[in-house]
């Protein structure tokens, strides 16, 4: 899913059920014609916490888009590069507990508070709803923060497991569809509430807010009453080619 400027992803393996990659961060336009797309790796489950190189979208007849690239394959020895393409479809949005063609999307990013040079251990987490459907992402993470020559900031990232949970809205209530990882019983979830959900702060961008008591950085919100179409907020399947 993706709000403005930011996208949580989380693709599951159809056959075992079990994670197949989760990845969540910004995502920027870097050309036209055709358009291309970086994306960063804030929270990444093969941990490669880098950004992409500038993709690629190709609109389709049937208003698909396929990308291509290159990319590392983590599922053969020595992780090699290989092209790849994927296809991407707009879903319609979930019917929200606010109604159909009501609701909020939003994106949040755990706050890391001030870090100045040295190492810091971090639980990452990204939480993104688009009317009826939610997202929750998390990794333990370490950081090794130095200053480069000039003063730009070099930050090496290592990670742990992602855990993850997918939430629906379905006969007028959250509903499971993923949880999957260690932790995925403690993540924020609808099911349980979440207070301040689209409310107050949560609907300013950069503001920061509480969610579980923890402190979060709003990085994108829209209102899905405020307009007829998909906007800003997106919902997509991707298939690999």
């Amino acid at each position: 899913m993706t709000v403005g400027e930011w996208y949580v992803d989380l693709r599951v393996d159809k056959q075992t059920g079990n994670l197949d990659w989760a990845i969540a961060g910004q995502c920027l336009e870097k050309g036209q014609n055709p358009r291309c797309l970086v994306f960063t790796h804030e929270i990444d489950s093969n941990r490669k916490f880098n950004i992409s190189n500038p993709c690629p979208f190709i609109p389709q007849p049937n208003g698909d888009e396929l990308e291509t690239g290159t990319m590392a394959r983590p599922d053969k020895p020595g992780t090699p590069m290989a092209d790849y393409e994927e296809v991407w479809r707009y879903l319609p949005i979930r019917k929200s507990p606010e109604g159909r063609r009501k609701g909020v999307a939003w994106v949040l990013e755990s706050d890391d508070g001030d870090l100045d040079e040295g190492q810091y251990n971090i639980t990452k987490v990204f939480m993104g709803r688009i009317g009826g459907t939610y997202l929750v992402l998390q990794q333990d993470q370490t950081h090794v923060r130095s200053r480069k020559f000039g003063g730009e900031w070099a930050v090496k990232i290592t990670g742990g497991d992602v855990s993850s949970r997918l939430e629906e809205w379905v006969d007028d209530r959250w509903v499971t569809k993923y949880a999957l990882g260690p932790k995925s019983d403690s993540l924020p979830s609808m099911t349980k509430g979440i207070k301040g959900n689209g409310q107050g702060l949560w609907r300013v961008p950069e503001k920061r807010v509480l969610a579980y008591g923890h402190p979060y950085v709003v990085r994108a919100f829209d209102d899905l009453g405020s307009r007829d179409n998909n906007g800003v907020a997106d919902l997509r399947r991707v298939s690999k080619l």
